[in-house]
């Protein structure tokens, strides 16, 4: 039987995609060859590479707009690194929204001056800073826009004169936004567009070669946008299986269609969450949730044990919370189904009608 998976990351993906992909590592596009074992720079894997971009760019409505696209590795964290390497030249500004936005501060600091915005950490980090400045001289500002450990969400950026950079490991491709406001969007497949093993960058080439300092050619996005992606050898497998989730959300109406369904998710768990008595939401602020990790607690823990022997009942997987926030994290991505939600809303019904 298949799960019901809430997973934070590696993520569940359409059913449709996994048969394509488990079809490609058997033959790939009729070539007699797998997708595991093919050539990066075969006439084939580099279509799948053109057409994740062109993907990237049309799903966020960046075309034409001096955006560059790139598929590297090291996830997410890696970004934390390179965007410091190659835009800190004397300072940047963060706004701190948990763990991963922390770890991306700690990182910058090896490249310059941060400072630190705002930050929710007093909190645990269960509430997004508001009414902060923003310093007019610093070299970007960085945020994060969802925080799968917490499930907390951004819902308005900034307003800035600096780049605006954000990691949208956890959200993007998940609502509409204006993406032209960001110079620069990274984001680990692993979340909400592919498995993990390859991590997505949007970049204006504008911000570029403003730092005096030399930058290794694996970490300097100039290198890899000359060798369209391939600098070093891409990780073949996950840009063609996020290649193909990009077409599925296509297919399914774009970010229109899956912020609506999204939405619908979110507005169903949430309720359960706030009318039943043996639970309670995580963040503080309502307008804070996440539409895509909603986080809770059991009132009372004498209930988790006939809690979770309901949830495996019922075939819900992955609902585990961060180890740093305890409880129950509930994982609502693009390609989760609304059927999904709805089993775990009558899990937690049953829950409170049998006590």
């Amino acid at each position: 039987m298949k799960k019901h998976n809430f997973s934070a990351g590696p993520s569940i993906l359409p059913q449709e995609v996994f048969k394509e992909a488990a079809a490609a590592v058997l033959n790939f596009n009729n070539s007699g060859l797998s997708i595991l074992e093919i050539s990066h720079r075969s006439k084939d894997f580099i279509a799948v590479m053109e057409q994740a971009k062109s993907l990237t760019l049309e799903l966020l409505g960046l075309e034409n707009k001096g955006y560059q696209v790139l598929f590297l590795q090291g996830g997410a964290s890696m970004q934390f690194v390179m965007l410091a390497q190659n835009l800190l030249e004397s300072k940047a500004a963060y706004l701190n929204t948990g763990t991963w936005a922390n770890n991306a501060i700690k990182e910058a600091r090896f490249f310059g001056e941060v400072i630190e915005v705002a930050s929710s950490k007093d909190k645990n980090y269960n509430y997004i800073p508001k009414n902060f400045e923003i310093p007019a001289d610093a070299d970007y500002f960085h945020c994060t826009s969802n925080n799968t450990i917490f499930g907390t969400q951004i819902k308005e950026f900034p307003k800035t004169e600096i780049p605006l950079v954000c990691d949208m490991s956890s959200d993007i491709f998940s609502r509409n936004i204006d993406f032209s406001q960001f110079s620069l969007i990274y984001a680990g497949a692993q979340k909400n567009m592919g498995p993990a093993g390859t991590t997505l960058v949007i970049l204006k080439e504008s911000i570029l070669n403003k730092v005096s300092r030399a930058i290794p050619n694996i970490l300097n996005y100039n290198s890899h946008i000359a060798k369209e992606s391939m600098y070093n050898t891409p990780a073949v497998f996950s840009v063609y299986v996020s290649m193909l989730n990009l077409k599925w959300l296509k297919a399914k109406g774009g970010i229109a269609a899956i912020e609506k369904v999204n939405n619908e998710k979110a507005a169903l768990l949430y309720s359960e969450i706030d009318r039943n008595s043996l639970f309670e939401g995580f963040v503080s602020r309502l307008d804070d949730r996440s539409t895509m990790n909603a986080t809770f607690n059991l009132t009372d823990e004498t209930y988790k044990e006939p809690f979770e022997t309901l949830l495996k009942e019922a075939g819900i997987s992955g609902l585990n919370g961060h180890r740093s926030v305890g409880g129950y994290r509930a994982s609502m991505y693009n390609a989760l189904p609304i059927e999904s939600v709805k089993l775990l809303v009558e899990v937690m019904q049953d829950l409170e009608n049998q006590n």
